[in-house]
């Protein structure tokens, strides 16, 4: 049967869960099954690897550790932002999501983490950031 190999296109479903067994992605949320190329880097270094070698319908569990995942949680990405700098009318609200300018010129999302008078505290990790993941993948499709 063929295994799943660098340059191939192909299609997975896959459940993302937290330690604690809580679901924090899944392509049955997004819809449709998540379709990526091998060796492309669209996928976090782990996925990619545990979908490596894989049969067609095969299913593994494995987990990512946050070196192979998101990263540490970093304690300088939480910054404070003067509130002149920032869209006027901007809605403002402590645990919510707010889109922000990334370094390299993409768009993310950053946590509101307080909101004072005159500032903003945002943290710019990733939400899965410093985070052990646990994965469950079907590989559907091989192209």
């Amino acid at each position: 049967m063929a295994q799943a190999k660098n340059g191939d296109r192909v299609k997975v479903k896959y459940i993302g869960r937290h330690e604690d067994g809580s679901v924090f992605d899944s392509s049955d949320e997004q819809g449709q099954p998540l379709e990526f190329v091998l060796g492309q880097r669209k996928v976090i270094p782990a996925f990619e690897k545990a979908v490596l070698g894989m049969e067609l319908n095969q299913t593994k569990k494995f987990e990512v550790l946050p070196g192979e995942g998101y990263g540490p949680y970093r304690q300088e990405l939480v910054v404070e932002i003067e509130r002149r700098f920032l869209p006027e009318g901007m809605e403002l609200e402590e645990d919510r999501f707010i889109e922000w300018m990334q370094p390299d010129g993409q768009i993310g999302a950053v946590k509101i983490l307080q909101v004072t008078d005159d500032k903003v505290k945002v943290d710019t990790n990733h939400p899965l950031a410093g985070k052990k993941l646990i994965f469950e993948v079907t590989l559907l499709e091989i192209h």
